[in-house]
């Protein structure tokens, strides 16, 4: 079922195709239309009454969201079987490869507690490695308060994890 949206800004009357373009792409209608939500959401929230294609604006928005979403779980792939390489060949220990398995949920579990901007803030700069003039521009903040938000989540993590370390 296709939602019902408003027709300003001539952006709207492209969802239909940019879902059919990124189905195909992606093999996936679900996560196209979750590309096609994200894509819609970021163009809003920008300054985007001045952009003169919207069609190509939003095919292009799209693209920069799917790659950065490839970016970051080739990142967290890459991080996962480093950390379980680390584990398995240091010790050798299947009770030490399951501890770490455990402090990785836990410390994911830890971080959904958190609100959406530290979650964020975490992931860019620990996982993604972004800095925080980087982060401060994506999110429309102050650096200062990026890194406000890193000690939080630090914080949080620390209290959360703190009798799970071995």
């Amino acid at each position: 079922m296709t939602p019902k949206l408003p027709r300003r800004h001539g952006f709207f009357e492209h969802y239909e195709e940019l879902v059919g373009t990124w189905t195909r792409r992606l093999r996936n209608r679900q996560q196209a239309e979750d590309l096609a939500h994200d894509t819609f959401v970021r163009v809003l929230e920008s300054d985007s009454a001045t952009v003169a294609q919207p069609r190509a604006y939003l095919h292009q928005t799209a693209r920069n969201i799917a790659v950065d979403g490839y970016r970051r779980e080739d990142r967290r792939g890459a991080m996962e079987s480093e950390a379980i390489d680390h584990s398995v060949s240091s010790s050798g220990d299947p009770e030490h490869f399951m501890q770490a398995i455990q402090l990785a949920d836990s410390i994911e579990r830890a971080l959904t507690e958190l609100p959406v901007n530290c979650r964020k803030v975490f992931v860019w700069q620990k996982i993604e490695g972004l800095t925080q003039a980087e982060i401060a521009e994506r999110l429309g903040l102050s650096k200062n308060m990026v890194e406000k938000y890193m000690i939080r989540t630090l914080r949080h993590l620390r209290d959360r994890l703190d009798g799970l370390q071995p």
